[in-house]
């Protein structure tokens, strides 16, 4: 009789358990909310859409604004659904985070206008407005001769950031061919000179290490330049000194987008 009645309290036990782990789970499939914008398809927590009061999610998940629905039964929006997911990042992390290279600022600013989310707004705007400034500046890189500032190749161009990539790749190469060698150069915010830096009899200038050795022509670097601006979307607007005949021959160079 007692093994009897222990076997039914265990399965009321278990059946309570499997009661309450269906009701959790149910709960949890609602908090689960299906967004169709713009025929792309996104899948969040009821508490993500509802972050900010007012909004234009919070108030088609609290029913305070009607929405249609899909075919499936899911929420439609008819907004860009490429651009949703920089919506939907934000009101994940709480702050704007963008890809690298991102273009559509206009565009997002229209976005979290729709949405009602006026920090995200103000947070694209101010990166826009920092960006058009930063494309008025016109940045350089100076690679020239300690000894001889005339000697040497300026790189100009609108984007700060691709100067600082163009400084890097140049300073890796320069060091690849100066094999071990990297007293033989000194870098600064927007300088890179050379040691020794010289002419060899047809005009083209190297870099020579101690052992009289040529390591590093000046039509190395300058390649290495205009590929990564070709590589980055760039265009070689004219060489600045156009006297010198040819871009292999001319002293600056300058990359506009």
């Amino acid at each position: 009789m007692e093994r009897k009645t222990n076997r039914r309290e265990q399965e009321c036990e278990d059946k309570h358990s499997n009661s309450e782990g269906s009701e959790q789970d149910k709960d949890y499939k609602t908090s689960l909310i299906t967004l169709n914008v713009g025929g792309y398809l996104y899948i969040t927590q009821k508490q993500t859409l509802t972050k900010y009061p007012d909004s234009f999610l919070e108030g088609i998940i609290n029913g305070k604004i009607m929405c249609p629905f899909d075919a499936e039964g899911h929420y439609f929006i008819d907004r860009d659904g490429l651009l949703f997911r920089h919506i939907l990042n934000f009101l994940r992390n709480g702050e704007l985070l963008l890809p690298e290279g991102f273009r559509e600022n206009q565009l997002l600013a229209q976005e979290a206008d729709f949405f009602r989310l006026k920090v995200l707004s103000d947070a694209v705007k101010s990166r826009w407005e920092k960006e058009q400034l930063a494309s008025r500046e016109t940045t350089f890189l100076e690679i020239t001769d300690s000894h001889d500032r005339s000697q040497g190749l300026r790189i100009f161009c609108n984007a700060p950031d691709f100067i600082a990539k163009i400084k890097s790749r140049i300073v890796l190469v320069s060091k690849s061919r100066l094999d071990g060698f990297p007293e033989e150069f000194s870098v600064s915010s927007n300088i890179i000179q050379f040691k020794y830096f010289i002419k060899s009899e047809n005009g083209t200038r190297l870099v020579l290490k101690e052992d009289n050795t040529f390591v590093c022509t000046l039509e190395t670097l300058k390649f290495e330049a205009i590929m990564m601006a070709l590589k980055c979307g760039f265009r070689l607007l004219t060489s600045l000194d156009c006297s010198k005949g040819s871009i292999v021959h001319s002293d600056a160079l300058h990359f506009i987008k």
